[in-house]
């Protein structure tokens, strides 16, 4: 399968911009949307490495597979980890809001920020 780089500039920039997004609604109180932006950052990211590596992202499910594999692939098991924060993340926008914590939403926020950085240089693309 071809690297289409416009698509793969396209999330990861999405990614930033979500992470960016979450960081505002958390400022603002609005945990749900802190939450649901986090875990976009995180989604949108895990696109632009699978599509520069050429591996096909369909559905919701290829999440955790991706971040699993990678992290068997490089040895790096901190992708694991952080793909249980960013799941958590996305579980939060069906929680009531007494059981959002503002603290704990932003130190996840920290946390994606670090799976960004470290999904980041898996998404230059190479000659094929």
């Amino acid at each position: 399968m071809a690297t289409d780089t416009s698509a793969v500039l396209e999330y990861r920039e999405q990614a930033r911009a979500f992470l960016a997004r979450a960081r505002q609604y958390l400022a603002n109180d609005d945990l749900h949307q802190a939450s649901e932006k986090g875990w976009g950052a995180a989604a949108h990211m895990v696109k632009a490495v699978a599509e520069a590596q050429g591996q096909p992202y369909r559905s919701h499910d290829e999440f955790g597979r991706r971040l699993v594999g990678w992290a068997k692939q490089t040895g790096n098991d901190r992708l694991r980890q952080l793909r249980s924060v960013a799941n958590e993340l996305h579980g939060n926008y069906y929680k009531r809001a007494l059981l959002l914590d503002a603290e704990d939403i932003g130190k996840s926020l920290d946390e994606i920020e670090e799976l960004l950085d470290l999904l980041e240089p898996m998404t230059e693309t190479r000659p094929r």
